[in-house]
């Protein structure tokens, strides 16, 4: 009776089930297809050349024994090869197993009773038995207690804790889409982050990349993601890891001998999120790894998910090959919120602190003072909260202002401008609330307009702040009066002179 491919396969994979873990087996053999026998040759297609050169290295004695069982010492094995996902033109490439390896049939008689066992890398969940190979032999043998106790603790061994819970994600639960503010600065990054939450691998978003500079909340959006996921589907599991962390681990595996235990680890998440990419530049060996790492998970529909300080294209260090293969999903990124923004999130983050919202002109106060970053913004939030819960008073003016003054240094800026208006109002003979109000008199708008001249030319406040400062005036406003000081100043030698005076008093 001719046998079919799927049967003969099928009798390969309980033989080799029976010799290895059962995370070795999910990680190495379920992805793998049969798809044709003739004349004894088994041919089975395999995710990429990665996982054919694994399978060489590390199991082909348990396949040519599997293949011995079902076909014979006349039975072969060949593999086809996924090249690459990214070029749906290439053809899978046929590989033939080495011919220098003696076909093996499986050794049957039982270990030395004085041979000393070895660990199976990658093997086994906690809960259940431990599986050593004993020296000198290919069979794997239940361990004693002693021998389980004496065995290395291996750190990439489980995917899966006791009672079928996940290892811990390393995500923080307080990140979350709720609390995840959206604004113009963000609001292509958030929309992806939610469509690639709903459905994790199944989105043209795979990869999704997310970039932007400090604070400014790629963090917390891509933690988000896998906490949703976390919520909606449990059985998956979502692991969140800095680039750095990754690398530590790797170099750690390498040292111990671990490496097929790390990337064993790393193939069987569902979604990974790899946080700070950047971090690998330079590191050619631990690109090397995740980049196989990167394409297994792709080619089997696993969820990734970037960040970096950096679009792909300005990332220095990375090799080629990696850099293609961030663009292959979707790059979006967050910038510096706008004013609108800000105030939304100190409201928020108030709201969630339980602390009476203050009145509108400070919150506007804070929003413009503190324009740099998110991450700066919360601390000073978390500062005014700790305020006026230990001296019982809500959060006014003053204390944001004396908040600033002990926690930005930028705050400096500030200082400046108040010291520029005063001056300026002094010199003109006008006051600084005359500056701050709508009256067009002519000696008022000059003063006002040279006012916000030097503000714009020695401070770091953005022109929609300085307007703030002004009355609440547009940032259009500003750019105006700039423009038209430098314009007299080409134009009246008076005008000038009354300039280079007020400049001294702002030169340091």
């Amino acid at each position: 009776m001719l046998k079919d491919f799927r049967t003969v396969w099928a009798g390969c994979l309980r033989t080799i089930a029976a010799e290895i873990g059962e995370q070795s087996f999910k990680t190495w053999f379920r992805p793998v297809v049969p798809i044709e026998l003739k004349d004894n040759v088994l041919t089975i297609q395999v995710p990429s050349n990665y996982f054919y050169d694994w399978l060489e290295e590390h199991y082909v004695d348990e396949l040519r024994r599997a293949l011995f069982q079902e076909l014979g010492p006349a039975g072969r094995l060949e593999y086809s090869v996924v090249v690459d996902q990214g070029t749906p033109l290439d053809q899978p490439k046929t590989l033939h197993l080495p011919p220098a390896r003696k076909q093996a049939a499986p050794e049957r008689d039982a270990p030395p009773p004085d041979a000393r066992p070895r660990p199976v890398p990658g093997n086994g969940p906690a809960s259940g038995p431990r599986y050593y190979q004993a020296a000198g032999s290919n069979r794997p043998v239940m361990a004693s207690a002693a021998t389980a106790e004496a065995a290395p603790r291996n750190p990439f061994q489980q995917a899966r804790a006791v009672d079928g819970n996940l290892v811990p994600s390393q995500l923080n639960g307080s990140y979350t889409f709720d609390n995840y503010i959206e604004g113009d600065c963000n609001r292509l990054a958030r929309s992806a982050g939610i469509a690639v939450a709903n459905k994790p691998g199944t989105t043209s978003f795979n990869p999704l990349m997310v970039y932007g500079g400090v604070g400014l909340g790629k963090t917390h959006l891509v933690q988000a993601i896998g906490n949703h996921i976390k919520a909606t589907t449990p059985e998956r599991f979502v692991l969140y890891v800095s680039a750095e962390k990754f690398t530590n681990q790797f170099i750690e595996s390498v040292k111990s001998h671990k490496v097929q235990d790390f990337a064993n680890f790393y193939l069987q998440v569902d979604v990974l999120i790899l946080d700070d990419v950047q971090f690998l530049a330079d590191k050619d060996k631990t690109q090397e790894m995740f980049f196989h790492i990167f394409n297994h998970l792709q080619q089997s529909a696993k969820q990734i998910v970037l960040t970096s300080d950096r679009p792909p294209k300005d990332l220095q260090g990375l090799e080629d090959r990696l850099l293609s293969r961030f663009k292959w999903g979707l790059t979006a990124d967050v910038q510096t919120p706008d004013f609108e923004t800000r105030v939304a999130i100190i409201r928020n983050k108030m709201e969630q602190d339980g602390i009476d919202i203050p009145a509108p002109h400070v919150v506007d106060y804070l929003a413009n003072s503190v324009h740099t970053n998110v991450r700066e913004l919360e601390g000073v939030i978390a500062s005014l909260v700790a305020q006026s819960s230990l001296s019982r008073r809500d959060i006014d003016l003053e204390m944001v202002k004396q908040a600033l003054r002990h926690i930005i240094e930028e705050v400096e800026a500030e200082v400046n401008l108040d010291f520029i208006q005063k001056t300026v109002a002094a010199y003109f003979n006008v006051s600084v609330d005359l500056l701050k109000d709508k009256t067009r008199k002519k000696e008022v708008v000059t003063a006002r307009q040279v006012a916000m001249y030097f503000a714009k030319h020695y401070t770091s406040h953005t022109l929609k702040t300085i307007g703030f400062h002004f009355g609440g005036r547009d940032h259009t406003t500003v750019m105006h009066s700039v423009q038209t000081v430098s314009d007299l100043v080409d134009l009246d030698k008076k005008f000038r002179s009354q300039v280079d005076d007020l400049r001294k008093k702002f030169a340091k």
